[in-house]
């Protein structure tokens, strides 16, 4: 257990160095080619609300996760009727869209940061579909234990496992309303600036989510 906290704080701290790396090029002090000295910021411009808002969030579904996954594993070392569940082969596949989804996403961020309205456009569309595959994948899981007898109610194990995933397919289902808000804007013609935003944040809540999915699926696989 202790493992694992460690693993989801070090993913938490990843996100917070990111949002502050992005203020080091930053250089306030510079003097403006005006006659007007402007007032130094206290606050870099690259620390902006949404990305302040998007740690805040992130913070919050770390401690889920973290309580979540402590519950896990706290109950399975209560006694001897937990009963580990099968590790589907579409587990695997699954992953590998999560994975694919994620890196469509951070290069529609790298599109939208140079200009690539066309390759945007595709690898955002492509991102979401994906993230869509990812969770029917796991439905299909779920009905594949289910048809095979393990029913959330019949063994600890069965019911933490689908709590796990359910809960991880939730939090993607939530990051496609932020992604289809982004689509929108990009085909409503939308300026790339006005659009960059919510492209960067989608890709750093995947990227995210991807890394929550690797350590839940390594502790399915473990245990």
């Amino acid at each position: 257990m202790t493992i694992t906290l460690i693993v989801l704080a070090l993913m938490m701290a990843v996100f917070v160095g990111w949002l502050f790396s992005q203020s080091i090029n930053v250089r306030p002090w510079i003097a403006e080619t005006s006659r007007a000295r402007p007032l130094p910021r206290i606050i870099p411009p690259s620390v902006t609300a949404p990305r302040v808002g998007l740690v805040v969030f992130l913070a919050v579904v770390t401690s889920v996760f973290a309580l979540s996954i402590s519950a896990y594993i706290m109950r399975m070392e209560m006694g001897t009727d937990w009963r580990s569940v099968p590790e589907p082969g579409l587990l695997w596949l699954n992953t590998g869209v999560l994975v694919l989804a994620s890196v469509a996403l951070q290069t529609a961020w790298h599109a939208a940061k140079h200009g690539k309205r066309p390759l945007l456009r595709r690898t955002l569309v492509a991102g979401g579909i994906l993230t869509v595959a990812f969770v029917i994948g796991q439905l299909v899981v779920w009905r594949q234990l289910s048809a095979a007898g393990y029913y959330m109610t019949a063994n600890p194990a069965n019911a933490f496992f689908y709590l796990l995933t359910a809960l991880h397919a939730l939090h993607l289902l939530g990051g496609l309303v932020a992604w289809g808000r982004a689509l929108n804007k990009l085909y409503g013609g939308a300026e790339l600036a006005r659009v960059r935003a919510g492209v960067e944040l989608c890709a750093v809540y995947w990227h995210f989510l991807l890394l929550v999915w690797a350590v839940l699926f390594g502790l399915v696989l473990t245990t």
